[in-house]
């Protein structure tokens, strides 16, 4: 794979110059950007995957669903359905995408629509009775088309957008000159005990503009699985043998936390829709035993024939340090563009 890339680099050259120039042309207005009367608020990052933008937009409805009426707007990756959704009791993962459907599962108290065309479906969010009074964009900071009021993007510890090169070479979208854009940069996926002095470090090596923050965060995991009728408590299930189950980009630090020597790990493509023929294969594998999946994968597995003996882990975004002052420049960004509005 790796001499495949880079055989590929003329095309990763041609990649990134049509990229720079499509962003060009919206720098300088000649491709037209859309900004709206209220605070949006971009979640994305530079490289294809596996960054940790679900539990930061979690952290971000945690932090201000309690303050504002809040919506998310995804895309809706792998969704059987066209157009904008807006989420209600009949919707399902098919209907919304994973990761939307999740948000709606777990909050009650936000609004969760879909639309690949994010200028509309802010339109239509805005067209509600009860329209929202902040949206936060899941995915969406190469979306130029809509220009959000803050831009928080992620890069995971470990795999650097600053040591990465464009697709298919390497797995940036967009060149690291794209970052500029960004309002925050989080390092994602960081050793709970990373150091001031390893901080700094990679401060340097991202070379961030004096007008940016930088924070560091960490995956945190329930001490907990659940299904729909049972909770189970990890410590207690350690030496229960099981399976474990991901459909998701980067599971192993999934499969570490949970993994014991006589578990079974099954991994699949991120957003994976899984066959019939697949779960009978899983079921038989498990026979008895229990699974346990990640939550996203959870959401489109629950109503299968593995539900009796599924489990999800819950996992949310934690920051090493600086938390508060994460909180604050996110507040004050909202409650300044929610009174200039």
């Amino acid at each position: 794979m790796n001499l495949l890339r880079k055989i590929l680099f003329p095309f990763a050259i041609l990649y990134g110059f049509i990229t720079s120039i499509r962003n060009f042309l919206f720098d300088i207005d000649v491709l037209k950007s859309y900004s709206f009367n209220l605070p949006v608020i971009a979640v994305g990052n530079l490289s294809v995957g596996g960054t940790g933008k679900t539990p930061q937009i979690e952290y971000l409805i945690r932090s201000l669903s309690d303050k504002y009426k809040l919506a998310t707007l995804s895309r809706g990756y792998k969704r059987q359905t066209q157009g904008f959704v807006l989420a209600n009791l009949t919707s399902d993962a098919q209907q919304l995408g994973d990761e939307p459907f999740q948000f709606y599962h777990k909050f009650s108290n936000i609004q969760v629509a879909v639309d690949a065309n994010r200028k509309n479906g802010i339109e239509q969010l805005l067209s509600l009775s009860s329209k929202p009074d902040v949206i936060l964009l899941d995915d969406a900071f190469q979306h130029r088309k809509v220009k959000a009021g803050f831009y928080i993007l992620l890069t995971s510890y470990g795999d650097l957008y600053s040591n990465d090169f464009i697709l298919p070479t390497g797995n940036l979208r967009e060149s690291r000159s794209g970052a500029q854009r960004a309002d925050v940069v989080i390092v994602t996926k960081c050793p709970t005990n990373l150091s001031h002095d390893e901080q700094n470090i990679i401060k340097k090596q991202l070379d961030l503009s004096p007008n940016q923050s930088l924070f560091f965060t960490f995956i945190e995991y329930e001490d907990a699985v659940f299904s729909e009728k049972e909770t189970l408590i990890v410590e207690d299930i350690k030496n229960v043998e099981k399976i474990l189950l991901a459909g998701i980009a980067k599971p192993e630090s999934f499969f570490a936390y949970l993994k014991q020597e006589r578990d079974e790990c099954l991994a699949y493509p991120d957003h994976h829709h899984f066959s019939e023929s697949e779960l009978l294969d899983i079921k038989k594998k498990a026979n008895n035993k229990i699974i346990i999946t990640t939550e996203k994968d959870y959401v489109r597995l629950k109503g299968s024939i593995l539900s009796e003996q599924l489990f999800y882990l819950p996992i949310k975004s934690s920051f090493v340090d600086g938390s508060a002052n994460f909180d604050k420049i996110i507040l004050n960004y909202v409650g300044q563009s929610t009174r200039n509005s």
